[in-house]
């Protein structure tokens, strides 16, 4: 229940309600709730598990407590548990930054946003905790290359140890201390070569108690390791098929890089042992084979760059451009290991990156803003205590056991990573932010006094013209969507600026030197085509030649142009359509990018749509093949934005897709899915839950349809449907679309050809018998045997039927010649005379008058006539009849 909806109510009651006296209530049926406030009056309104909310402002918090601690016992009959939110009455409300909590049985305390389930009464007396854990034995550290890990013997305490503390010192210098989880294995990765590290560790419990050290353990570095660059695969992207993920969310190879981040316990994710961090690159090398027995031979991860901020498993908020994130590494498993694994299995790797906006606090070698901070009595929680030479690491995460500091600061702080390179308590030189560290009249949720400069914001002057646009998008389908921020935590590059420009190509140009097969392009709409045009994809192009010659020529770039609507243009503004962004200029503009992004925009915008490019390169003439003219291509293809805007029906994505192929360059490139990470079809902030039939008919057209066919990880068994997809750290990712999939992978699984496994055990076979898993590994395997499927031109002329067409493509010796009907009865007239086979039933028909007619084969289902060639093998049934495709 929404706050809003809850202050409308209040208004509506008296502040100070007459309640009945609850039942008496026994410890089995109700939930005693201790909520830590400095309010007078405290109120919990609340709705039991299935049942209705209270009136506002809900039950008085009167019985007895403690200092700081309102109680409230409710007997809750047959629920399980509880949703609530507090109020004191008089308008100020706590839900959990709109959430609620969600409580069970038994006696749980909630103090700063945390909630703790089986809790001991917090107001009873306390014995002080003085006794330390037990020191940790048997310390080894063992080195390979320039990573050394460290083991130990787990540690004991009388109540629970919370973490260690490692010191490490490297040579005869000063020690340095790091900290990490309950885990008894740390990593320390990246050190200099050929130097000797002496460590010891010390646990922790929760009152800050530390053991004694260990026993000291050292161990030398080698030399730094050389990694093998990889090259790409090549060959022509339409022949792929793309598996999509979420590379922290996927699989677990590597628990020891896990991270939860400082959002750990608000967003729920502690609750559920599920850590934002999880999965990593061990966890994908380690299921290449479930990827290629579904038949995909291209995998597209999200950004693998390093992040900086509170919630970035997504990698959309990078810190440091040059460095691959070290949450997702792992010895023997970097991400050159993935991408020449994938390699080796004949998966292409497609890296997600982003040219438009670098987190809020900036990109390390472009340009940081200083930010004011201090570890004063207010914000000492938030700010590390410097350390020179120290910088950011996301794997040194803040135990939340510092004794200088309350348990409230210690909660606050626990599970942030070192900021100390940022904070400045008074301004340093080169400072442009007015007003640095002076009250700027707000106060943050927990009341405390908020700085000028403290918060990164395009509008304070802490990001210099020079490397970041100063403004706020105010119309997404306006000139400024391409020059504003898009939000708080994404500060929007000048890529009109020379720097920008030069920093950006040099840092995926070290991505196109690790032998990746494409780009998939993050908020492509969000900078002007003509920087596209003139910058940043001729670089990429030139480099990836440069590097690796004829295997790149088929570098994949394409680009997310969101557009959230129906129609073929995005409320008509050609600019902000993905079509448009297919196309090279048509014109020249002035040799300063800042004034020519302007004369572009406007110039296009007075074109309008009646007056751009037309193509007939995805359509065939006649039932001919024609070679594409690809002489205007920008080189970036597309998201195919209205296919999957419609796609909550397959013949709306069918029919609303063939209506804008003649605006696209060439629409067999573009790149097609259902859902993703951001929405489902019509902007659905859920992921896909239309039903399983529904699913396969997506599917089958998907895959023998014009473009390449692309799914999210973990719809092959409608994984988290219904769910919503994201939510920030406002809930458990396990309740998300972005939950974590692991757990259906565990098990072995080998594959002896794409769409082919030839072993599998445990979950992960369960997971490939799932109808849709047999659905699309059968799919691919029909793809991938028929090129017109692959790479051929379309067509609907003389073609009845709902989702009805033929396809074409020929090239030398092939003549690859299709006739596909999905899921309803077609009648294809004025095609060639010949011997036509069903690839999915292995029916064969021979046509003397041109013309063929296909009962209908039912939802989910399709057939695919293939036309024999003399001379070549005929075509034959395909694979093996499932649950579609029968």
């Amino acid at each position: 229940m929404r706050v809003t909806a809850r202050l409308a109510t209040l208004a509506a009651a008296s502040l100070v309600a007459t309640l009945s006296p609850p039942p008496t209530a026994s410890a089995a049926t109700s939930v005693t709730v201790f909520y830590a406030t400095t309010w007078t009056t405290a109120n919990i309104h609340y709705a039991p598990t299935g049942g209705t909310w209270t009136t506002a402002p809900g039950l008085p918090m009167g019985e007895t407590a403690c200092a700081g601690w309102k109680k409230k016992t409710i007997d809750l009959g047959t629920a399980t548990g509880l949703k609530a939110a507090f109020n004191n009455g008089s308008g100020t409300w706590d839900n959990n930054g709109g959430g609620d909590y969600t409580l069970g049985l038994g006696t749980t305390t909630v103090k700063d946003g945390a909630v703790t389930a089986g809790a001991a009464d917090p107001c009873a007396p306390q014995t002080p905790d003085t006794t330390p854990p037990s020191t940790p034995a048997s310390l080894t550290a063992t080195a390979q290359g320039t990573t050394i890990k460290l083991s130990w013997t787990e540690s004991t305490d009388d109540v629970a140890v919370t973490g260690y503390r490692i010191s490490r010192t490297k040579g005869s210098g000063a020690p340095q201390t790091l900290t990490t989880g309950t885990g008894t294995v740390y990593t320390d990765a990246g050190l200099d070569p050929d130097t000797t590290y002496t460590y010891t560790v010390r646990a922790v419990d929760a009152a800050a108690n530390a053991s004694p050290a260990s026993a000291p353990a050292s161990a030398e570095t080698g030399s730094a390791p050389q990694p093998v660059p990889g090259t790409p695969l090549g060959g022509d992207p339409r022949e792929d098929s793309i598996y999509f993920v979420m590379t922290a969310r996927f699989n677990d190879g590597d628990s020891s890089n896990n991270r939860g981040g400082s959002q750990h316990v608000k967003s729920g994710n502690a609750a559920n042992d599920d850590p934002m961090f999880r999965g990593d690159f061990k966890g994908l090398i380690d299921k290449l084979d479930y990827i290629k027995g579904l038949g995909f031979s291209a995998l597209w991860i999200t950004p693998v760059v390093l992040n900086r901020s509170d919630y970035d498993f997504h990698g959309y908020h990078g810190w440091d451009f040059y460095r691959v994130d070290p949450r997702l590494e792992s010895p023997q498993a970097t991400y050159q290991d993935l991408i020449n694994q994938a390699h080796a299995k004949g998966i292409k790797i497609y890296q997600d990156v982003v040219y438009n906006h670098s987190s809020r606090w900036g990109a390390k070698g472009l340009f940081v803003p200083p930010v004011w901070g201090a570890r004063d009595a207010e914000w000492r929680w938030m700010y590390s205590e410097k350390v020179a030479g120290k910088e950011y690491n996301p794997l040194d995460e803040h135990q939340g056991d510092d004794p200088a500091m309350s348990a409230a600061e210690n909660a606050r702080a626990k599970g942030r990573p070192y900021n100390g390179d940022l904070w400045h308590t008074s301004a340093p030189a080169g400072n442009t932010c007015p007003n640095f560290g002076t009250p700027n009249g707000q106060r943050s949720p927990e009341g405390y006094l908020i700085r000028h400069c403290q918060w990164p914001s395009p509008t304070t002057g802490m990001f210099p013209a020079q490397y970041y646009h100063q403004c706020w998008i105010g119309n997404w389908e306006g000139s400024d969507s391409k020059s504003c921020w898009l939000h708080d935590d994404l500060a929007d590059l000048n890529t009109e600026s020379k720097a920008v420009q030069d920093y950006l190509i040099d840092v995926y140009n070290t991505y196109i030197d690790m032998g990746v097969d494409g780009f998939r392009i993050d908020t492509a709409v969000h900078i002007s085509r003509l920087m596209w045009n003139r910058h940043f994809l001729p670089a990429i192009q030139q480099h990836a030649q440069a590097v690796h010659g004829d295997k790149a020529k088929d570098f994949y770039v394409f680009g997310e142009v969101a557009a959230f609507v129906h129609d073929k243009w995005n409320r008509g503004s050609v600019n902000h359509s993905p079509q448009f962004y297919t196309w090279k200029e048509r014109r020249d503009y002035d040799a300063d990018d800042a004034k020519a992004v302007v004369e572009q925009y406007d110039y296009e915008n007075l074109m309008g749509t009646a007056q751009q490019p037309t193509t007939d390169n995805a359509f065939l003439r006649g039932n001919d093949y024609h070679a594409p003219d690809h002489s205007r291509f920008s080189g970036m293809n597309v998201i195919d934005m209205r296919m999957h805007m419609n796609f909550g029906q397959a013949s709306n994505a069918f029919h609303n897709g063939k209506d804008s192929d003649d605006s696209y360059n060439d629409a067999t490139y573009n790149t097609v899915y259902v859902d993703s990470h951001d929405y489902g079809p019509n902007k659905s902030t859920v992921r896909y839950a239309e039903g399983t039939e529904a699913w396969a008919e997506n599917m089958a057209l998907m895959w023998t349809f014009r473009g390449i066919p692309t799914l999210y990880y973990g719809s092959e068994i409608e994984f988290q449907k219904g769910r919503p997809i994201d939510c920030g750290p406002t809930c458990p990712l396990a309740t998300t679309g972005r939950a974590y999939y692991g757990d259906h992978l565990a098990g072995t699984v080998r594959a002896g050809d794409f769409g082919v496994v030839t072993e599998s055990s445990g979950a992960v076979a369960d997971t490939l018998r799932k109808p849709l898993a047999q659905h699309v590994q059968r799919l691919n395997q029909i793809r991938r045997a028929v090129p017109a499927l692959q790479k051929g031109q379309y067509s609907t002329a003389g073609v009845s039927g709902n989702m009805a067409f033929k396809r074409r493509y020929t090239s030398g010796d092939v003549d690859s010649f299709a006739l596909v009907t999905v899921t309803d009865g077609a009648t294809f007239t004025g095609v060639p005379n010949g011997t036509y086979v069903d690839v999915v039933t292995g029916q064969s028909v021979t046509v003397t008058n041109g013309t063929l007619t296909v009962a209908a084969p039912g939802k989910g289902n399709a057939r695919v006539y293939v036309r024999a060639v003399p001379g070549r093998p005929a075509p034959v049934k395909i694979g093996t009849a499932g649950p579609y495709l029968k």
